[in-house]
């Protein structure tokens, strides 16, 4: 357990030497653990060395994790959404990082309302236009807030980037600005941004959520089929 203690508490001054920089508080910004492939052993250990959020890319996984730990903390979807998954995410996450389509957003309020509460939800934005990520386009974002306001239980309390992979942190700085003005241009405060190697970068840009998972947990055993959502 002590690496993982001593791993999240350096990561806790890097977010505060950030914030601090930035001329904001430590508390404005959100630290998720992301946890995926780490045994449900390790989570447990993070959660008490002071892990206040998890993040998950798979719901599968996810599941048997929730099974077996509970819900000490908040538990964030931050990998992509299968439209035939969303009763699942709904019942699992506190949180669903990877809203991008209007289709997504109907089964989610389908799901919630039966739940009897609302999904809260980020809105994804492919700031880069890459085809490979999911994520709503830049100029389709008004387009897709429009059509969500009007469901009565989707409620969207900001948006989500994963930036294209870059030499250095310096190479994302561009597009978690773009995210940052896209949220001011909707009137939306939250901005989920930033991973392992560039989180600094994006809480200087304004990040309210950053999802670092090695940082915290230490590297990860391989597994086929790379994911966004967290390096």
């Amino acid at each position: 357990m002590q690496d993982i203690r001593a791993n999240l508490q350096r990561v806790l001054e890097r977010v505060a030497r950030a914030a601090e920089r930035a001329g904001r508080r430590a508390d404005d910004v959100r630290l998720i653990a992301v946890s995926k492939t780490v045994e449900a052993e390790r989570i447990a250990q993070a959660v008490a060395a002071g892990v206040r959020a998890l993040g998950e890319n798979r719901v599968q996984e996810a599941r048997a994790k929730i099974a077996e730990l509970g819900r000490p903390v908040p538990w964030h979807l931050v990998g992509q959404l299968q439209t035939n998954k969303a009763k699942e995410a709904v019942d699992l996450f506190d949180v669903i990082h990877s809203l991008d389509r209007l289709e997504l957003a109907h089964e989610l309020d389908k799901r919630a309302r039966g739940r009897g509460r609302p999904v809260e939800a980020l809105v994804q934005v492919n700031v880069a236009g890459e085809g490979q990520k999911g994520g709503v386009a830049p100029d389709g974002l008004g387009a897709l807030l429009d059509a969500v306001a009007a469901l009565g239980h989707v409620r969207v309390r900001g948006l989500m980037a994963i930036p294209p992979e870059a030499p250095d942190a310096e190479g994302a700085r561009p597009w978690f600005r773009t995210l940052r003005k896209l949220g001011e241009r909707h009137g939306l405060a939250e901005l989920s941004m930033g991973m392992s190697g560039d989180f600094e970068v994006a809480i200087e840009e304004g990040a309210t959520m950053v999802r670092v998972g090695t940082a915290v947990f230490g590297p990860r055993p391989p597994r086929p089929g790379k994911e966004p959502g967290e390096r």
